[in-house]
C-alpha cells in the first residue's frame, strides 16, 4: 500500500477535521430540532414487553473486577437458550435509558459523544425462551422488542452475511447494531464519524461485561457483508446501516 493511501486512511483516526468544521452551521446551532431518540414504531407490529431491569436483581451478580478479568471473546456456544430476563438485562446494559431529558436526548447505560446515541439495536433471535425465531428491534424508550420479520434459514443467512463466521448463526441471539448518522451529524457535522465508531466500542464493551455476568459469552464482529446485513435488518444502507455485530450465547 502506498504512503499516501495510508495517510489518507489513518486521518480518520485523528481529530484534525474539528479544526475545519464550521459548527455554527450544524443543524443544532441553526436551531433545528434534534432527531428522535428511536425510530418510529410500526403501529401494526407485534411488540413484546421486556422484564423491567429494576426487577432483575438476581441477574448479573458478579463483581466488576471479576467480570473484567474473565472477559474474553467467545465463539463457541452451548445449545442452551437465553431467558427473556437475561435478554432484557443485556439490552438494558447496552442501550437502556436511565433518564429521558427531552425529545432528542437521554442518559443511557453507555456514554455517547454529545449525548447523541446514534444506534439502533436489532436482534437475530435463535434461542430465547418465549420468543419466536426472527429479526427484532429493541425499543429503548418503552423497553420493548418489536418483531420485524421472519427470515427463512436465518442461522445460515446471518453466518453468510458475517462472511462465513459460522458462530454468528450458532448463538442464542446475535446483536446487530445499526447507525443513523444524522443523529450525530445534527450536532457535529463532518466531525461525527470518528465519535460514532468510538461509541460503538462503548456499547459492545458493555455487552462483553454483561454477558460475563450471566456466564454467557460474546464476540464482536466488524467484518461482514454490508449490503446483505443491511437487507437482513431491512435498512436502506444510506441513512441507516449496520455498523457492528455481536453474537451472544451460553458458554459451552
Amino acid at each position: 500500500m502506498d504512503r499516501k493511501t495510508l495517510e489518507t486512511s489513518r486521518s480518520f483516526l485523528k481529530d484534525t477535521i474539528r479544526q475545519s468544521v464550521d459548527f455554527s452551521q450544524t443543524d443544532q446551532n441553526r436551531g433545528l430540532p434534534p432527531p428522535p431518540l428511536e425510530k418510529p414504531c410500526n403501529p401494526g407490529a407485534i411488540r413484546i414487553n421486556l422484564p423491567n431491569p429494576g426487577e432483575l436483581d438476581s441477574l448479573g451478580r458478579i463483581d466488576l473486577k471479576t467480570a473484567i478479568a474473565r472477559r474474553e471473546s467467545c465463539r463457541k456456544y452451548s445449545k442452551a437458550p437465553l431467558s427473556i430476563e437475561e435478554l432484557s438485562f443485556l439490552l438494558w446494559a447496552t442501550q437502556g435509558i436511565r433518564l429521558s431529558l427531552d425529545r432528542g436526548h437521554a442518559l443511557r447505560t453507555v456514554p455517547s459523544a454529545g449525548c447523541r446515541h446514534a444506534f439502533e439495536t436489532y436482534l437475530a433471535i435463535f434461542r430465547v425462551n418465549g420468543l419466536e425465531k426472527g429479526i427484532y428491534r429493541y425499543l429503548p424508550l418503552e423497553h420493548q422488542l418489536q418483531f420485524e420479520r421472519e427470515v427463512e434459514n436465518l442461522e445460515y443467512r446471518i453466518s453468510k452475511a458475517s462472511l462465513g463466521q459460522y458462530f454468528a448463526g450458532e448463538s442464542a441471539a446475535t446483536f446487530i447494531w445499526t447507525v443513523i448518522p444524522y443523529r450525530m451529524e445534527w450536532r457535529y457535522g463532518l466531525a461525527s464519524y470518528k465519535v460514532i465508531a468510538l461509541d460503538a466500542g462503548h456499547v459492545c464493551q458493555n455487552l462483553y461485561l454483561a454477558s460475563e455476568a450471566l456466564d454467557a459469552g460474546t464476540c464482536a464482529i466488524a467484518a461482514y457483508d454490508q449490503d446483505e446485513m443491511d437487507r437482513l435488518v431491512n435498512v436502506d444502507g444510506k441513512e441507516e446501516f449496520t455498523i457492528y455485530i455481536a453474537p451472544v450465547g451460553k458458554k459451552q
